[in-house]
């Protein structure tokens, strides 16, 4: 049972409510997706195989209990769900980071997803599945990465249109230079919009290019 990865590495959670907190992060090659401000473009198609015990091996090798499996779009690998349930069953907490391109039907329902919408500017906006949302529990997040004014529009009717904030947690947060960070805070207040906004934390510690942080 083998998945392609990426990188696995332990730093501190960058984004969603969980920012701020040490995490194991398993990278996992592949994305069904290019968007438009990419920023893990290393991920389409660089990476070794590892079975899931060897993956399993390796996080114990960092003291912490968080694990986030990302990408690339971590889905894309069918062997991603049977990853997700052997960290539940080793007593980890996990976050599932996907761009909701893709069925979370699967997924544990031990596991946390973050699911990462995408909004026009992406040039994705067509693979959004909405269906998505009737697997939602209430503490999943839905995330929205806003490079302008059109995005933040947009955003704002679909969390109108289905109910999200009834569902899930919303997120927030600019585009990487691409928009300033005040200009979609003021829009959220101005609407008294019930979501999180975030920066990407890591980013602002250590290079923004920079891997494995």
């Amino acid at each position: 049972m083998k998945l392609m990865i990426n990188e696995i590495y332990h730093s501190i959670q960058g984004e969603s409510s969980y920012s701020g907190r040490p995490c194991i992060f398993i990278r996992l090659t592949y994305c069904n997706l290019r968007c438009s401000y990419c920023d893990s473009e290393h991920t389409f198609y660089e990476g070794e195989e590892l079975t899931i015990e060897e993956i399993l091996e390796k996080i114990k090798e960092y003291p912490c209990n968080l694990v986030e499996v990302t990408g690339g779009e971590p889905l894309f690998q069918k062997n991603c769900i049977i990853l997700l349930q052997k960290l539940v069953e080793n007593k980890y907490e996990v976050l599932l980071e996907t761009s909701g391109s893709l069925s979370i039907e699967s997924v544990p329902k031990q596991v946390i997803n973050i699911i990462d919408f995408k909004c026009p500017s992406s040039k994705m906006v067509k693979k959004n599945l909405w269906e998505n949302i009737n697997y939602l529990k209430k503490d999943d997040e839905i995330k929205f990465v806003i490079a302008d004014k059109e995005d933040y529009v947009w955003a704002k009717n679909k969390i109108s249109e289905y109910e999200l904030t009834k569902k899930s947690n919303i997120l927030m947060s600019p585009a990487y230079n691409e928009i300033e960070s005040k200009k979609i805070v003021d829009w959220i207040l101005r609407d008294n919009l019930n979501v999180r906004f975030q920066i990407q934390l890591h980013k602002e510690i250590w290079d923004p290019d920079k891997k494995g942080v």
